[in-house]
């Protein structure tokens, strides 16, 4: 394809937390980032303070390399573009290959046209949920192209990189003898529930437990109302991780600091399995699910709030359950390849092999 001394790679995302699924790889192996316009690049500059992994090149705010260029405008690249999200890209085959990476592997369905899938070149794939997903949508990638990798994110969580403590100073965590509940629902695009629990779930769980609330970044500007409504009210013990600031707030590190997930139709549910903690699934009214074999679907392995139950009951009961933990590790197992810490690894040696 090219001189692998002019090898570069490329990250690609329509939106800027979307990256965060790259990151992991990025540290290892360095690339530039591809910002579709000024507001994503001046978003890269905010929230990737810092993070530059290649320092033999200098940026402004020590960020990532980055250039700003739209997604039908990528003629003049060489390399390999890795991208987080799914869309036709516009570069020259001769040139550059692309790797489809997505930014979770949940049950919601992928947003644009998932046609744009058959356009990658390569896929990495994080397990057999991820196989069935694209099954499911109806898409024809020939199995030469489906690089069994895992999950990149796993790796900093199973090779222990989180402190829990360190964590807990980073929320402000005040009692820290009592049991962390991580509330992270999904946006209005799966009709997310924070609007609808995060007020009851605030004032009834925080009379026995800490509530971390980490809403989707969609979702991210409600933060200060429901913080200052909290202060008002005088509730204590709720804490609010945004996951705008990418680095700061990693969502494995908010895994690392929980005991237990509330979620609803956010991948966040499929991922959280990993730390082998128990999951509640807030149930919405959003139908529009891929459909799961029973061994890969959450739904028919872990406890269901309807909002009619009691939620502290629920979650006590939870907690308690031993045998329930093991139904989770099987399903981890299931969903997911490898989980041994070593997904990056695999993709570098992919990458170096192959190109």
């Amino acid at each position: 394809m090219h001189n692998k001394k002019s090898l570069e790679i490329f990250f690609f995302a329509l939106h800027i937390y979307q990256f965060s699924n790259a990151l992991p790889l990025y540290k290892k192996i360095g690339g530039k980032y591809i910002c579709r316009d000024l507001k994503r690049f001046f978003q890269l500059k905010t929230h990737l303070r810092n993070l530059n992994a290649t320092p033999e090149t200098k940026t402004f705010l020590n960020t990532p390399a980055s250039i700003i260029k739209s997604k039908k405008n990528l003629a003049n690249l060489n390399g390999i573009i890795i991208s987080l999200s799914n869309t036709v890209l516009n570069y020259d085959a001769q040139k550059c290959k692309s790797i489809f990476i997505g930014h979770g592997t949940g049950d919601k369905p992928y947003g644009g046209s998932v046609k744009s899938l058959e356009t990658y070149d390569y896929h990495f794939i994080s397990g057999k949920k991820h196989l069935e997903k694209l099954h499911d949508s109806n898409v024809d990638i020939h199995q030469d192209k489906l690089i069994k990798i895992g999950n990149l994110r796993f790796d900093d969580y199973v090779n222990g990189l989180f402190d829990r403590e360190v964590e807990s100073d980073r929320l402000g965590i005040v009692d820290r003898s009592r049991q962390n509940i991580l509330y992270a629902p999904t946006w209005s695009w799966g009709d997310g529930t924070l609007q609808k629990y995060v007020y009851k779930f605030s004032r009834e769980l925080t009379k026995k437990y800490n509530l971390i609330v980490r809403p989707h970044y969609q979702d991210s500007n409600q933060i200060n109302k429901i913080e200052k409504w909290a202060k008002k009210n005088k509730i204590a013990h709720v804490y609010f991780s945004n996951p705008a600031a990418l680095l700061k707030s990693d969502t494995m590190a908010d895994f690392a600091i929980s005991d237990i997930l509330i979620s609803d139709t956010s991948s966040i549910l499929y991922e959280y399995l990993i730390t082998g903690n128990p999951i509640i699934v807030a149930v919405n009214e959003y139908k529009n699910l891929h459909n799961m074999p029973d061994e890969l679907d959450i739904m028919q392995h872990v406890p269901l709030f309807s909002g009619k139950e009691s939620i502290v009951d629920l979650v006590d009961n939870t907690m308690d359950d031993e045998t329930y933990r093991e139904k989770l590790k099987k399903l981890l197992e299931s969903c997911f390849y490898f989980n041994d810490g070593r997904s990056v690894d695999r993709a570098i040696n992919f990458i170096e092999s192959n190109f």
